[in-house]
């Protein structure tokens, strides 16, 4: 018997993924009037295949095969569009979105792990 779910490992592995994210949009965002810079992103295919993983609850679930358990995500280069003359591929109004999307994941994301961690403390206390 397992004494916690996996819930929390899985929303410890997500917020790394924001984490990382918040990271690549602000080094996009820096380097905005860089020539020739590409501008790079998060993969999300791993950790949202990581996340259905964790969630299955009965072995008669699909299995998802190929999908590892690290919880890593990597970062892509984007070397597909130019957006400017000096070869830059920085969208500066996409990142802008991009980065109020993120923090608003962050936010949800640190708001369920805590009501977790209120759960297991009210445990703990017995209910007082």
């Amino acid at each position: 018997m397992k004494l916690f779910s996996d819930t929390i490992s899985t929303l410890e592995n997500a917020i790394n993924y924001s984490n990382t994210k918040q990271k690549v949009i602000a080094q996009n965002i820096a380097n905005v009037d860089t020539p020739n810079y590409k501008a790079k992103d998060v993969t999300f295919k791993e950790s949202l295949s990581n996340a259905i993983e964790a969630t299955k609850t009965d072995t008669r679930h699909i299995d998802f095969t190929g999908t590892t358990k690290t919880g890593s995500s990597s970062i892509v280069t984007k070397s597909n569009s130019v957006y400017n003359n000096s070869g830059n591929s920085v969208d500066v109004d996409k990142e802008m979105t991009e980065l109020a999307t993120n923090q608003i994941y962050y936010n949800a994301l640190i708001d369920r792990i805590s009501g977790k961690f209120t759960s297991l403390e009210n445990v703990i206390k017995g209910g007082r």
